[in-house]
């Protein structure tokens, strides 16, 4: 998890940076906020076709909140169907970033640059190295820990914010930005606040982060065996466990990575029902200040009124019933 450094004293100029504008700058009316679409792609950019905004309809009220922005994007994996309130703005990715570095990685590793077996430092700041483990075990600690010395060691094999970004964006989703490493992403938190600001650097939509997840669930940008080393990663996650997964039904399995900064805390993951049916969802909420629990509730609310809304519309007998050995049956990326 990455923690808050509150109270910090930031710079005037630091706060006027053109990556910063007004959070009601990207509110459109009420059209806008409750923005729902359908598409069976998985980049965020060809979700463009209208859905019936009845599932929208339910979840707008629950993402409404007076302390700050909240943003709601999920997919249903068998149908393609997507619901999305507020999904096209911007919001911190925190630590769900870390999903991007891990999967950056992994398609090094899937075109011979490095393995699982190779052996990397853990950064402890920019230039101090630590801990030197496999790259498999960097990987479990970023995902299932939120290990912030085990991403930036990842971070750095693959070349940097940017070379993460430029997978990002090579893989067709537009509106993601990794700017900095997390040693000096925390060192600098608290300077803005989500809840009324949107800071484009180390930000995304979550109908990017959907878009990113399904992907990978697909198995259009990795091997099967990257595939299942992340999706497998996200399924152990021990952080948040009163987000996405706190108010599911017995049965359900999570996948999730979490995030966590000065007034913002989110969950990106997969949700699968006893009957196989799976879905993607990304949800950011921000507002509540120091109150983690309120976000965390939020949070666990919304995931499982998506979980419901999409369950009411699935038809009896469809869907495969997950198990771990369900990650290694994707056809390869091209």
């Amino acid at each position: 998890m990455i923690f808050s450094r509150f109270g910090r004293i930031v710079s005037p100029v630091a706060l006027a940076l053109a990556t910063i504008v007004p959070a009601h700058a990207t509110n459109g009316g009420l059209d806008a906020q409750f923005d729902s679409v359908i598409g069976s792609d998985s980049t965020a950019h060809d979700l463009t076709a209208r859905y019936d905004t009845a599932l929208a309809q339910q979840i707008a009220p629950l993402a409404a909140s007076e302390r700050g922005r909240i943003g709601v994007a999920a997919v249903d994996l068998t149908t393609g169907k997507v619901v999305s309130v507020l999904g096209n703005q911007r919001f911190p990715m925190a630590s769900t970033s870390k999903l991007a570095i891990v999967a950056t990685f992994l398609a090094g590793v899937d075109q011979g640059r490095w393995s699982l077996d190779d052996r990397f430092p853990m950064m402890v700041t920019p230039t101090r190295e630590g801990r030197v483990l496999s790259a498999r075990e960097l990987i479990e600690l970023a995902i299932t820990r939120s290990d912030n010395q085990a991403a930036d060691g990842l971070l750095r094999v693959v070349g940097g914010p940017d070379a993460v970004s430029d997978w990002v964006h090579r893989a067709g989703i537009r509106e993601f930005s990794l700017d900095r490493d997390i040693y000096t992403l925390v060192h600098e938190d608290g300077a803005i606040d989500p809840a009324n600001h949107v800071d484009q650097r180390d930000s995304a939509t979550p109908l990017a982060m959907v878009s990113l997840v399904k992907g990978v669930y697909d198995g259009r940008w990795l091997s099967p065996s990257s595939r299942s080393v992340l999706l497998g990663a996200m399924s152990r996650c021990k952080t948040g466990p009163q987000r996405i997964p706190g108010q599911m039904p017995d049965g359900v399995q999570v996948a999730h990575k979490t995030g966590s900064l000065y007034d913002t805390s989110s969950d990106v993951g997969i949700v699968t029902g006893p009957d196989g049916h799976a879905i993607a969802m990304a949800i950011y909420v921000t507002g509540g200040g120091s109150n983690h629990q309120y976000r965390f509730e939020k949070i666990g609310t919304i995931a499982r009124a998506v979980y419901d809304g999409y369950q009411a519309q699935w038809p009896a007998g469809r869907g495969q019933v997950w198990t771990s050995a369900s990650y290694d049956r994707a056809t390869p990326a091209q």
